[in-house]
């Protein structure tokens, strides 16, 4: 049992609402596991009050935050500082607070690169074509890191190809839009939707036209086995789980808050993975 101190260090996540997250069960692994005097708390925020909550937080001596859905552009807004990573992403994932001044940055891309080197060893962003399908704020900060790691041409697809054109302006590089995914001579196939989540529709999409040895990821964690990932296994391609992304993209957060390098390992993902069940 761990014991706060007058010098514990703290941190949180920000978020309307915030119940479901797991990163407070996650960072509180790793503070258990290092021994650390502090504590990672849930934040339930209201948008009209997202400013005031953060100041807030820096008046009262904390580290840092996450931020989640709605607030990641706000905090984008918010901050005195942010990293190259969050000014291509478009939003922020990560606050860190020092000497009164907010520093932001976006780790999700990171997250979903980390999770696919893990999960399909030998994978490379210069393998070839990307896919990304959605056009959220995570769809952005991981096409961003596509880019920054090689991929030599990635394509957008959305129901609403408007939002899919805005992203593909913003960022630099070989990006074009579709209506219909180009699987022919993609090395990659990330879904960046919600379908498949439980409660969802699944998503409808016929993985034929990829290559042997491509790689097919989804950031949806719940479940943890998409019907496209089912799909993708029994085709004998490499399947790419959402619960990686979330365990990586929070590394960069826990080692400026709390000083210490987390590690990703099978204990950490089962017993996060336990939650989700």
């Amino acid at each position: 049992m761990r014991t706060l101190t007058g010098k514990s260090r703290m941190a949180g996540i920000l978020g309307w609402p915030v119940s479901h997250s797991r990163s407070p069960r996650l960072h509180g692994f790793w503070l258990a596991r290092h021994g650390i005097d502090g504590a990672y708390v849930p934040l339930p925020v209201r948008p009209e009050d997202f400013e005031r909550a953060v100041r807030g937080l820096v008046a009262l001596g904390f580290a840092g935050a996450n931020v989640t859905i709605p607030h990641k552009e706000a905090a984008f807004a918010l901050c005195d500082e942010v990293s190259e990573v969050a000014r291509r992403a478009g939003s922020v994932n990560t606050l860190v607070f020092r000497e009164g001044r907010i520093h932001g940055t976006s780790t999700d891309g990171f997250g979903f690169l980390e999770s696919v080197k893990e999960q399909a060893p030998g994978w490379r962003a210069a393998d070839g074509p990307a896919v990304i399908l959605g056009a959220g704020g995570a769809v952005r900060a991981v096409a961003a890191a596509l880019l920054d790691a090689g991929c030599p041409r990635l394509t957008l697809v959305n129901r609403t190809p408007a939002r899919a054109e805005a992203i593909a302006r913003d960022l630099s590089g070989p990006v074009e839009v579709a209506t219909t995914p180009p699987l022919d001579g993609a090395a990659l196939l990330a879904n960046g939707t919600s379908l498949g989540m439980t409660g969802e529709p699944p998503l409808e999409i016929d993985l034929s036209p990829l290559p042997p040895g491509a790689v097919v990821a989804d950031m949806v964690y719940v479940p943890l086995e998409t019907p496209l990932l089912a799909q993708a296994r029994a085709r004998g391609l490499r399947a790419v789980d959402g619960l990686g992304m979330l365990l990586h993209q929070a590394r960069p957060g826990f080692e400026a808050w709390f000083g210490v390098v987390p590690q990703v390992d099978a204990e950490l993902r089962d017993y996060v993975f336990q939650d989700l069940r």
